[in-house]
């Protein structure tokens, strides 16, 4: 089966989604991620951020990557993600491993 199409009502109406699409729209979004993770992690240890400072810029890296995907959705961000806290919170201590064995 290639493509369920998942359904949420919100304000009356009803919205259609392509599970297909959602699972690909996730799966690009952790490879991003993970590779974000990678290359802050490793970022923060040639600036010598260890502790809470690498921490701290491991935050603001997550939040960057999530502003750019919204930026790069722009206002039709509804169309490829469900929730924007979702996207901005899936994952996030996947990465944070990544970001700390590197």
């Amino acid at each position: 089966m290639l493509g369920k199409i998942k359904t949420k009502q919100r304000k009356g109406e009803i919205i259609a989604y392509s599970e297909a699409a959602i699972m690909n729209n996730a799966a690009v979004v952790e490879y991003c991620r993970i590779s974000m993770a990678a290359l802050s992690g490793g970022t923060a240890g040639l600036l010598g951020l260890t502790g809470l400072y690498g921490f701290g810029f491991y935050i603001f890296a997550v939040f960057g990557l999530w502003a750019m995907l919204l930026l790069k959705a722009g206002g039709q961000w509804k169309k490829y993600f469900i929730s924007r806290k979702n996207l901005l919170t899936s994952g996030f201590f996947g990465g944070l491993f990544v970001s700390f064995t590197i």
